[in-house]
């Protein structure tokens, strides 16, 4: 199973970009960037959702998650 990250990366190679320019959108270095792409450090919830905007491409999508409205129309929390 890919991770979020797995993704993203993937997302980041189908665009022909580099980490340095994904870097440079979140306000970041390529190093740390780097360390993102690695699960060495985790991305901040705030680059999360820039990247999500970014590409056109769906949280849950990223994150492997699927909302199940039939829960929430019961009451049931997840």
């Amino acid at each position: 199973m890919l991770t979020y990250m797995d993704k993203l990366r993937g997302l980041r190679e189908d665009n022909d970009l580099t980490q340095s320019q994904i870097a440079e959108i979140l306000g970041t270095s390529q190093t740390m960037y780097a360390r993102y792409e690695r699960g060495a450090n985790e991305l901040p919830i705030r680059h999360f959702i820039t990247l999500c905007k970014f590409y056109n491409a769906s949280a849950d999508n990223l994150l492997g998650t699927t909302p199940n409205p039939a829960r929430r129309k019961r009451g049931i929390q997840p």
